[in-house]
């Protein structure tokens, strides 16, 4: 697989025709899992999230997510936080996160998480398929969702409500034959 032209996008149905990156696009090659859920996640579903993710981490699996609140936010943490303990132990690991953006690769949305889109674009790759300057409408959600099942093997749903693009995301992973794993609520 060409780094510029990740392999499994290729594989889905409808692949983006550009990718906007900004990181490192070795990082689109490697192995991912994606983590999506609930933006108003408990306390649970956040600690899980973080845990799952760094542990993925460390077995080499890089994690995909979409930057929003919530669940996306524990699974870059939790990535980039075992990236930072495997560079401290002196790993040449290649993994990290992944945040795929509903907006242009020049807008952080939320706002609130620009450090943390900092902090993906130094240690991992920050993408998007919509041009600079594109604003966070809500009919880019779902195509950005398609994007994060397609660069992913699988999709870990955690505290996913029944009308989310959590679930628009699984959608798309079983359309494009990927796993779908699930963390429910502890409230359901």
């Amino acid at each position: 697989d060409s780094i510029f032209s990740p392999g499994r996008l290729r594989e889905t149905d409808c692949p983006p025709l550009l990718l906007y990156v900004r990181g490192s696009l070795a990082t689109l090659g490697s192995l991912q899992l994606a983590i999506v859920g609930s933006r108003n996640a408990s306390d649970y579903g956040k600690r899980n999230t973080y845990w799952m993710a760094r542990e993925l981490c460390k077995a080499g699996v890089t994690v995909c997510s979409g930057l929003a609140l919530g669940v996306d936010a524990s699974a870059h943490l939790g990535a980039l936080d075992a990236l930072d303990a495997l560079d401290a132990a002196g790993s040449d690991a290649s993994v990290s996160t992944v945040a795929v953006l509903g907006t242009g690769i020049d807008r952080v949305y939320p706002a609130a998480h620009r450090a943390l889109f900092q902090r993906i674009a130094d240690n991992g790759a920050v993408v998007s398929e919509f041009p600079l300057g594109m604003r966070a409408y809500a009919y880019n959600f779902p195509r950005r969702n398609r994007l994060i099942s397609g660069l992913s093997v699988g999709v870990l749903v955690i505290e996913a409500a029944i009308k989310s693009g959590s679930l628009i995301t699984a959608r798309y992973a079983v359309e494009q034959n990927r796993e779908v794993y699930a963390l429910p609520s502890l409230l359901s």
